[in-house]
């Protein structure tokens, strides 16, 4: 017998047969549930008060639905596989699904990921954030706050999970070179708590936080055949809710995790020489940052008549036309599955729409808990709120907004205050890893334990809850925005 094969280390599972069995058929029947689902409700007799094309729009929900929260496909596989079943189900036809996933929310998004990977690609945004750190770290307490607002205000101009996901190595060479131990240094922990709040609470500030308002605005845009919401109007709406939360997260994340820490000296030398390596900004960064605050100034100016979607694709041609990026840049840095994610939703929750199944599932589950505008809030909210702590904030506001916009019109709320109402709380997770992943690049880190995150972030989203529903009871309606 050879060397190589003595050499060979056997490992032996010593679980019970009935566990080692049932693990490797886990992801079988994940797959035959949501087809189960699918079949049962596709065949039942159809309701009354339901058409046939409703029930049919229920059954690809459910499947996609129990796919979604199981994780049984990739979220952009099933969303698509939504699109393709809507014709051959007979729900509608092909062109009209497939159109819509031409609605100007997707390319809006588009267009917002590709202007944050130019951010990402030419460096200014690792920049700018090493600047403010070296410019308000001086001591561990400015430290951890000014990587706690860094994270916050970067994520109001790209999505909190590439924020998060800059910002980490940055951090993580922080608790090096400070040499705090994993999953003991209070100041570690605390440290990787406001890169990932920070980045959360921040998301919600804006359209360019995430695509969970873009998706929002997209089946409301399919619902109501317009969009109502201006950049300005959406971040009005949402600001002092994530003003409020900030302050919030900084009592928090310093009562539990108490900052143990004597100084920061290290890291502010670290943080210098990463400076001093960048060198001075380059012509690039200086392109690219003069294009981008001039794509916000009209998106906030002029963005509703010229539309968001074709500001943000004006601003693109202009990188290309004066060579600032290259297409392999883009595709480096642009995640094109959350895309395809985000037009089958879109497409899902017009079928649910136009067939009335929306309006059948809300009276019959949300509508149970919400008979005044008041409750109805309370209930959008919190179960919005609760359902992203477990699944896809995407997979949140696909599911909430059909059903939203079917009982908006019987308890008296306006259909376009629907989105900000599902997508602002769906915004909120704090306390699991899968909540957002802004929180899984954080639990990574080794430095934290799952105990260390489920109370604090507990403690986060339900005053969070508390602070929206405040927010909407009051400056909501003294702005007009909402009649309660």
């Amino acid at each position: 017998m050879s060397q190589e094969n003595t050499s060979k280390q056997y490992v032996v599972d010593t679980r019970p047969l009935a566990l080692v069995l049932l693990s490797r058929l886990n992801r079988p029947l994940r797959l035959l549930l949501g087809v189960g689902l699918f079949v049962l409700v596709y065949n039942m007799e159809t309701p009354e008060g339901l058409s046939e094309e409703g029930r049919k729009a229920m059954a690809v929900f459910a499947l996609c639905l129990t796919w979604w929260v199981l994780n049984v496909l990739p979220l952009m596989i099933t969303s698509l596989m939504a699109i393709a079943l809507i014709p051959l189900t007979g729900i509608m036809p092909a062109e009209q699904a497939y159109s819509l996933f031409g609605n100007s929310a997707v390319f809006f998004i588009m267009g917002a990921f590709i202007l944050a990977a130019c951010l990402m690609k030419s460096g200014l945004s690792t920049r700018l954030g090493l600047l403010f750190l070296q410019r308000f770290g001086h001591s561990p307490r400015s430290l951890l706050c000014a990587v706690f607002l860094m994270n916050a205000f970067m994520a109001f101009w790209m999505s909190e999970h590439a924020v998060a996901a800059m910002n980490f190595p940055i951090v993580m060479e922080i608790v090096m070179v400070l040499k705090l131990r994993p999953r003991r240094s209070s100041y570690a922990k605390a440290l990787f708590l406001a890169l990932a709040w920070g980045s959360t609470i921040g998301g919600v500030a804006t359209l360019l936080g995430g695509g969970r308002a873009p998706l929002a605005l997209g089946i409301l845009e399919q619902y109501e055949g317009t969009n109502p919401f201006t950049f300005l109007d959406w971040t009005l709406r949402a600001l002092p809710v994530v003003v409020v939360m900030l302050g919030v997260g900084w009592l928090v994340i310093t009562r539990f995790f108490p900052i143990d820490q004597d100084s920061v000296a290290d890291a502010e030398t670290a943080l210098a020489e990463k400076v001093a390596k960048l060198g001075p900004m380059s012509r690039d960064e200086k392109a690219i940052g003069v294009v981008m605050l001039g794509t916000v100034a009209t998106w906030v100016l002029a963005g509703h008549n010229l539309g968001l979607a074709n500001v943000a694709i004006g601003a693109i041609v202009l990188l290309f036309v004066f060579k600032l990026v290259k297409w392999r840049d883009v595709e480096e840095y642009v995640n094109w599955g959350i895309i395809l994610m985000y037009g089958g939703a879109i497409c899902l929750g017009a079928a649910l729409n136009d067939s009335g199944a929306a309006t059948w599932m809300a009276q019959r589950t949300l509508g149970l808990m919400a008979d005044s505008p008041a409750s109805a809030v309370a209930a959008l909210s919190a179960s919005s709120w609760l359902l992203t702590e477990a699944i896809s904030n995407s997979a949140v506001v696909a599911l909430m907004m059909p059903m939203g916009l079917g009982m908006a019109d019987t308890i008296g709320l306006v259909p376009a205050t629907i989105a900000p109402l599902i997508a602002i709380p769906a915004g909120l997770a704090f306390a699991f890893p899968i909540g957002t992943p802004a929180n899984a690049i954080a639990y990574s880190s080794g430095f934290l334990r799952l105990r260390d995150i489920i109370l604090p972030g507990a403690i986060m989203g339900a005053t969070g809850w508390v602070v929206f529903n405040l927010t909407v009871r009051f400056y909501w309606t003294w702005a007009g925005y909402i009649h309660l």
